[in-house]
């Protein structure tokens, strides 16, 4: 990587030797994205348990940027199992969205690419590894087997489109056979099952005439459109106040039972997290710091940044005179440490935390956190 001047400002020079070597690294990563008539085998794979949706391992998606490579994705493992909800948290651009959307294969091509690891989704009878999928074949997975409820419904909704055309878009992509009766009757039936009462009426509306909660059931209605096995909801409640806040988290839990689909749920709120998930993963600077069932996350919380997540939270009934935040900034992701990238934050750190990055601990069957505070207990060692 090119060495930066002491102001911080690249040179012309230096500028151009990395967009070079992006261009190099890109186009051939995008000569394997776009090839054609690929054979299933070559992303053929197997699920490491066939209990679990989804199977992150190792996984490493970077952006390649004129002032140098982002690792915003730097090694995640973790798996979502069938049936359950995954909660993802973490502060603002610790990786959170950057996994969902490598799931997807929704990074902002070129610059944004999987350059390893694997992403394995179970199909039922057979499982893929999105990772090495050419894009022509992704198409058949988004929706069908894998879909998205958006941060912002404004956004995620065209406003020059009725909600009823933007629905009925999405059964027509996957079901080619459907007639337009049929495309209307199933659309009005998923604004039915998402709480939107006036359903006739609000199919002929655009998104601009409906209040946020409405237009966020309507996003969650084009994401259940074909009964997904994998439900990524990307912080669904941010814009929204808490009572409808309450109802869409009340919504999303009843419908993940009746189709019996997986949620890999992301956001800041600990509070929505404590609610909604069976299992947590704590995320920071690109790596999973700590997992664990939502009890032991929450009853016995074991890295020192989930510690300071915690602390940070307001309790009810309980009054000080300013909320705990945690110390310090996250490192620059173009030039991570080669220590723990908490370390220069953290206010447990030991002598061996000058070491490289600590490996994973199991401390119980399903509790693992990268931390040298538990690295003295050699017989529940994890992998690096």
């Amino acid at each position: 990587m090119a060495r930066k001047k002491p102001e911080g400002y690249l040179s012309a020079k230096e500028s151009r030797k990395i967009s070079r070597e992006n261009r190099r690294i890109t186009s051939e990563l995008e000569k394997q994205r776009k090839r054609k008539k690929a054979p299933e085998s070559e992303y053929l794979t197997q699920m490491r348990d066939i209990g679990n949706a989804v199977e992150f391992d190792n996984l490493h998606t970077y952006f390649f940027t004129d002032a140098g490579t982002v690792k915003s994705v730097d090694g995640v493992s973790f798996d979502i199992p069938i049936g359950k909800t995954v909660g993802v948290v973490g502060e603002s651009g610790c990786g959170k969205s950057v996994t969902s959307l490598s799931l997807m294969q929704l990074l902002q091509r070129p610059q944004g690419q999987i350059v390893e690891g694997e992403i394995r989704l179970n199909l039922g009878d057979r499982a893929y590894d999105v990772a090495k999928m050419p894009y022509e074949k992704l198409q058949d997975l988004r929706g069908n087997f894998v879909s998205m409820i958006f941060q912002e419904p404004m956004t995620a909704l065209n406003p020059v489109f009725r909600i009823g055309d933007q629905l009925e878009e999405v059964l027509e992509l996957h079901n080619k056979d459907m007639s337009r009766e049929e495309m209307k009757r199933r659309t009005i039936e998923l604004l039915e099952m998402v709480g939107i009462a006036n359903s006739e009426g609000v199919y002929k509306m655009f998104p601009h005439e409906l209040s946020g909660g409405m237009r966020q059931r309507v996003v969650i209605a084009m994401a259940l459109a074909c009964n997904p096995r994998v439900i990524i909801a990307d912080e669904p409640t941010t814009a929204l106040d808490v009572t409808i806040q309450a109802q869409v988290l009340d919504l999303l839990r009843g419908l993940k039972e009746k189709i019996n689909s997986s949620i890999m749920f992301i956001t800041h709120d600990l509070g929505v997290i404590a609610e909604m998930a069976d299992y947590v993963v704590v995320m920071y600077a690109g790596r999973v710091v700590e997992k664990g069932t939502t009890e032991e996350i929450f009853e016995h919380p074991a890295h020192p940044y989930t510690i300071g997540l915690m602390a940070s939270k307001p309790v009810v009934g309980k009054q000080v005179e300013e909320l705990y935040s945690i110390p310090g900034k996250v490192p620059n992701p173009i030039d991570m440490p080669n220590y723990c990238y908490f370390k220069d934050r953290c206010e447990m750190c030991l002598g061996k935390c000058e070491g490289e990055y600590p490996r994973e601990i199991s401390l119980s069957e399903t509790h693992k956190v990268s931390c040298y505070r538990y690295d003295a207990d050699e017989t529940k060692g994890g992998n690096a």
